[in-house]
């Protein structure tokens, strides 16, 4: 999973949520390059994004290095912040249900918009769903790009973790920040969280037997450099 890169609302401190309009700033722009070159070398079965236009405009580089197409996935697209949408962040802060949001997610709902819960359950239908068809497509081994949110992507990665929603903001998840999720039979493996930078290794597929490829693995194994 990639979170888009910087955006304007980013900079001017502002929850764009689903603001139309809102694009990648210059910073933004060059970590969409980056993600583009580090991820050039693996093929990928899809790329599927958010509709919105600071997700469409990372993967738009990556999607020419790769020659696959995007595909738009409503459930990506940021979460409805209801009344909330636009205001400046230093305002919400003295918000009463800023501080709900911070240590108890669950009980959130924003006014005019959808709860956190709601959020963070289609975030993770989408990306289960995604992963299941693209596998049945292309094999188990296949690898793909789904380009969201901040909130989303720490959603799916609470959940691959089996950590309760609640302790989701102990997660950090960058602007043009990597996250990688390997699906199995009986459980997902969280490969990385939050990479901007280094080897991309981790991100190629394996050659795995049916055991190998669900079990982990005693004592923590001996690292991607092996996955050749």
């Amino acid at each position: 999973m990639v979170r888009h890169g910087r955006s304007t609302a980013n900079t001017s401190g502002v929850l764009a949520g689903r603001t139309p309009g809102v694009e990648l700033d210059e910073r933004g722009r060059e970590q969409a390059v980056a993600v583009a070159e580090r991820l050039a070398r693996i093929k990928l079965a899809a790329i599927v994004s958010s509709p919105l236009e600071r997700c469409t405009q990372t993967v738009a580089q990556l999607s020419a290095a790769n020659s696959v197409g995007v595909q738009l996935e409503e459930r990506l697209a940021e979460c409805d912040y209801g009344e909330w949408t636009g205001m400046p962040i230093k305002k919400l802060m003295r918000e009463k249900a800023w501080r709900a949001v911070q240590v108890h997610p669950s009980s959130v709902a924003f006014p005019g918009g959808e709860s956190m819960p709601q959020m963070a359950a289609r975030a993770v239908a989408a990306i289960r769903d995604w992963d299941r068809r693209l596998a049945a497509e292309h094999g188990p081994n296949a690898v793909w790009v789904a380009c969201s949110h901040g909130d989303l992507i720490k959603s799916v990665v609470a959940d691959a973790l089996g950590a309760h929603f609640d302790l989701f903001q102990r997660i950090v998840i960058d602007p043009g920040s990597i996250t990688a999720i390997r699906f199995t039979e009986l459980r997902p493996f969280v490969l990385k969280v939050n990479d901007t930078g280094g080897d991309t290794a981790a991100y190629r597929p394996a050659r795995r037997g049916r055991r190998a490829a669900t079990d982990a693995v005693v004592g923590g194994g001996a690292g991607p450099a092996t996955r050749d």
